[in-house]
């Protein structure tokens, strides 16, 4: 197997071995503490521009198959760090190795370092770019040419993975297929999806901006009963209050939320004229659009089991996250008021307009590492636009 090495921008090298693509990558190093879910993590457009450390030991054990994916166009990560990749996965849904599919898809990875010396690493010290070759055996090298990158904070990153054309979306979620479908599954394929003539009637009309959008969020829109149409980022407001919605998402994606100055403005011109649900970088668009600031978390949160606190139910929901940045809902000098609180650092995590028909959350409502604790965030939202809350 090839040599590969993971540079720090701070000087740290890790070796290890190539199970990916051959060649190299440069992105932030990132942690994440999910036991599974990896082919969701790999397609999750929000990971844009970073490169994902997984915490468990062993990464591609059940393989990879054609369906869990979040997003059209193979996997967003820039590089994949794992202690363990086993070749030989065990699922009868995988369609392929993990390995092979990265190969497939131009991404480096990594296999064989200590990731628990680098989740120490990052947790203590922050975040960080790094460079991930198997093509360079120099360090040093690889040291001065990480050192000179500019950072993902330079970088419009939602430009590189929203959608090019307006779409709309009617699939719902998945659900586990009855005995007598299962007896056809050599017929309909392994997907387990919801029976069409099942879901509930769609009397409300929703634009969603793609900001760097997951599947399960617009199957958990159609769930919920939203007839979703999706638009790409840089859509005027005008031509989306021209469409005439009931309500607005704000879809999650990548990078610094400074960056996305035009979505920003879009939704500054839209606050007041629509109900509008945030999520993730669309919680922080709307943070910057009223007014506030936002700032960067020292290692961020990324993982499948972070408690948040819903501040008017005091019920706490088990969630998964995958962010480097917050509102600072203090700096919206009472715009809004915090309505979700995250319990393993205080961080915000959610808040509530004290005029307008909107509310956002950071973490992701539509993931199921487990438990699916916010999904009633999408029934909410649907209650808003009816008149309900």
């Amino acid at each position: 197997m090839t040599r590969a090495l993971l540079v720090l921008s701070d000087g740290t090298i890790f070796e290890g071995l190539s199970f990916g693509a051959e060649g190299e990558a440069i992105g932030e190093v990132v942690f994440n503490t999910s036991m599974t879910g990896y082919q969701e993590i790999l397609t999750d457009p929000s990971y844009k521009g970073q490169m994902v450390a997984m915490t468990y030991s062993q990464i591609g054990n059940y393989g990879i198959n054609t369906e869990d994916v979040e997003s059209a166009g193979g996997p967003k990560v820039e590089g994949f760090i794992v202690r363990e990749c086993p070749d030989f996965p065990s699922s009868w849904r995988a369609t392929l190795s993990l390995s092979q599919y990265l190969r497939d898809n131009g991404v480096v990875g990594i296999e064989g370092i200590d990731t628990r010396a680098l989740t120490r690493h990052l947790r203590n010290h922050g975040a960080q770019m790094g460079i991930l070759s198997t093509t360079d055996p120099d360090p040093a090298h690889l040291l001065s040419r990480v050192r000179r990158h500019p950072g993902i904070s330079a970088l419009d990153l939602v430009k590189e993975v929203t959608t090019k054309e307006q779409y709309s979306w009617t699939e719902g979620c998945w659900r586990w297929c009855s005995k007598e479908v299962r007896d056809l599954a050599s017929e309909i394929g392994n997907k387990e999806k919801t029976d069409h003539r099942s879901l509930p009637p769609r009397p409300y009309r929703v634009v969603v901006y793609d900001f760097g959008i997951k599947f399960n969020i617009l199957r958990n829109l159609v769930e919920a009963g939203f007839d979703v149409t999706v638009v790409p980022a840089e859509t005027p407001a005008e031509e989306v209050l021209e469409m005439n919605p009931d309500g607005i998402i704000l879809s999650n994606g990548p990078g610094d939320p400074e960056t996305v100055t035009y979505a920003i403005e879009n939704a500054r011109r839209l606050i007041g004229k629509k109900p509008i649900f945030g999520i993730c970088l669309g919680h922080q668009i709307l943070g910057l659009a009223m007014g506030g600031r936002t700032y960067k978390l020292k290692f961020g949160h990324h993982g499948g089991n972070h408690p948040v606190k819903d501040l008017s139910t005091a019920r706490i929901e088990i969630t998964s996250q995958n962010h480097n940045y917050c509102v600072d809902i203090a700096s919206l000098r009472g715009k809004a008021k915090l309505t979700h609180k995250n319990l393993y650092d205080g961080t915000e995590e959610g808040m509530v307009h004290v005029e307008f028909p909107l509310f956002s959350v950071q973490h992701h409502p539509e993931a199921g590492p487990g438990p699916n604790d916010s999904a009633h965030l999408f029934r909410r939202f649907r209650e808003m636009i009816g008149g309900k809350t």
